[in-house]
């Protein structure tokens, strides 16, 4: 996949500026595929110059205008093809990962710091993701949006993100207790195996 595609597939439901796209970017597409801002506007230019988006100048009152963005035929097309595509598996690249891979030969109390803070961060991603499919779906129940609701693809997708989240959360836990267990039996043999009477502190 390239950024065209994620692109196009995020302004397929609704109008939107490149200011607009960023924000959908970093609250919901960013689980599958991250894009600064200035990659998403010089995106959006590339494609509304290969005609696979359509772009209308809006004039604002006291405010600069702005630019909607909408697909074209052509870029439904593109998406169409895209689409029929066999799917590559996806690949998990994460330094934390690398990083506990050394456990037993690193520094423990780094790696628990560090796989805490990935818990917050995950914890912070789990309520995001509740509030964007809560908000999607308003007042139905999930099975009655999942029947019939729209749009489906970006609920889908954020189903997707809510469960990677909250595998992250449960398998960050735990690392650290069992990185917390280890330290703390290693922490009591060292100090069982003392002379008597003999203080390390």
């Amino acid at each position: 996949m390239t950024l065209r595609h994620a692109v196009l597939a995020a302004l397929l439901d609704e109008e939107r500026s490149g200011y607009q796209l960023a924000k959908a970017f970093d609250l919901g597409v960013a689980n599958f595929w991250y894009a600064k801002p200035q990659q998403l506007y010089a995106e959006l230019a590339r494609l509304e110059q290969g005609g696979l988006i359509s772009g209308r100048e809006v004039v604002q009152t006291g405010r600069p205008n702005k630019r909607l963005f909408t697909v074209t035929g052509a870029g439904l097309a593109e998406l169409e093809k895209f689409t029929a595509a066999a799917a590559k598996p996806s690949v998990l690249r994460d330094d934390l990962m690398v990083k506990v891979q050394a456990a037993g030969r690193v520094d423990t109390g780094t790696l628990i710091a560090q796989l805490t803070e990935r818990i917050g961060f995950a914890e912070a991603k789990v309520e995001l993701f509740e509030r964007l499919l809560r908000t999607m779906r308003g007042d139905r129940t999930e099975e009655e949006f999942l029947r019939d609701g729209s749009p489906i693809g970006p609920y889908l997708t954020c189903l997707r993100g809510l469960a990677f989240e909250r595998g992250n959360v449960e398998w960050c836990e735990r690392a650290v207790a069992v990185l917390r267990a280890r330290r703390d039996q290693d922490e009591a043999a060292s100090r069982s195996s003392l002379p008597e009477g003999d203080d390390h502190r």
